[in-house]
């Protein structure tokens, strides 16, 4: 499904739960590796802000690696209390290092342990002799279909190049494929529209280079989680971009800054995100970059769709809008009773 107009702003593949339930999580210090006591003595006693600092602009944390997105410290730096917010970012670091360690729920924890087993694995899958035996596979399929004069069934009504891998036999090794590796990880990370129910699929591979599809507009998928692989081969440029995921009353609604994400391929990796994650791809520069993907699907999910009530919890400005609800709830009550207070008398 094409949209109408590019979106400007971001969200991100995979989210983080933290926090304790009130807004408020008592900062306990950890010192960094050789930095003496006195470096972080003056925090002892502070507390995270109940809302964000908007005016301050965090550090960058592309740069550090472990269990937690960068986008999760730049958030949660705006929640520091003043007096921290100029320290070094090593001392913000091991702060929010360990206020996520204590207060992120511990089945949140498990999730990422979970996704790290199940990624091992379906890398293992796409090493470089699986990539290039299944490339091997679609130039025959294509070298057979010119030469019987066949005409070939193209991946979707976006696509001018590229072929249905269920069309030549791949169908049953990869529905156990979905069932086996897709399903157990969108179980755990997207429950909330489908990830547990997934029962069909439609997978294709398709190509992209000065002779192909160079490019691949803003659209959403016709799947509820989409596995997406890159084959090979050498190619510059091509990078997907993520806008943010929309349900159908919202899919052409504006982006939010943080809703803004950027991926890019890399031969024999996969990147798993929501079929209603508008996304698109950049124009290649140079060489063919082919990609797998499996769009994989719930009957159970689009049935229950139909008597969703309103703001589903996946998309992104139906929060918003249940949120800006809530806040106009919240200030009439507060009028009302103050209207009420003023009019009493003692």
């Amino acid at each position: 499904m094409a949209l109408d107009s590019p979106a400007e702003r971001r969200d991100e593949v995979v989210q983080v739960a933290m926090g304790n339930g009130n807004g408020v999580a008592p900062l306990q210090p950890l010192r960094p590796a050789g930095r003496p006591a006195a470096a972080t003595a003056p925090y002892l006693d502070r507390r995270l802000r109940l809302n964000p600092n908007a005016e301050h602009k965090p550090q960058d944390y592309s740069d550090v690696r472990g269990e937690y997105a960068p986008a999760v410290y730049s958030a949660l730096e705006r929640h520091l209390p003043p007096s921290l917010l100029d320290a070094d970012r090593d001392v913000k670091l091991h702060f929010m290092r360990d206020i996520l360690a204590r207060y992120w729920p511990q089945g949140e924890r498990n999730k990422v342990q979970r996704h790290k087993e199940y990624r091992q694995r379906i890398l293992h899958l796409y090493k470089p002799t699986f990539c290039e035996m299944l490339l091997e596979e679609v130039e025959n399929f294509e070298k057979w279909v010119h030469a019987m004069k066949f005409k070939i069934m193209r991946p979707n009504t976006m696509n001018k190049y590229g072929a249905v891998l269920d069309d030549f036999g791949l169908e049953a090794m990869l529905n156990q494929f979905m069932e086996q590796f897709v399903a157990p990880i969108s179980r755990v990370f997207y429950p909330e529209v489908g990830g547990g129910t997934l029962d069909s699929h439609h997978a294709f591979v398709v190509e992209y280079g000065k002779d192909r599809d160079v490019e691949l507009g803003f659209h959403v998928d016709d799947s509820e989680v989409t596995l997406n692989v890159c084959l090979g081969k050498q190619f510059s440029g091509g990078e997907l971009y993520f806008r943010g995921i929309r349900c159908e009353n919202h899919v052409n609604s504006e982006t939010q800054h943080e809703e803004m994400y950027d991926y890019t391929h890399i031969p024999g990796q996969a990147v798993l995100h929501r079929g209603r994650h508008r996304h698109g791809a950049r124009a290649i520069s140079s060489g063919l970059r082919i990609n797998l993907l499996l769009w994989c699907r719930s009957s159970v999910f689009r049935e229950m769709k139909k008597y969703q009530k309103d703001f589903p919890t996946w998309c992104g400005e139906c929060q918003r809008e249940k949120r800006g609800r809530q806040s106009q709830c919240v200030k009439a009550t507060k009028m009302a009773f103050l209207r009420g207070a003023g009019g009493a008398t003692i």
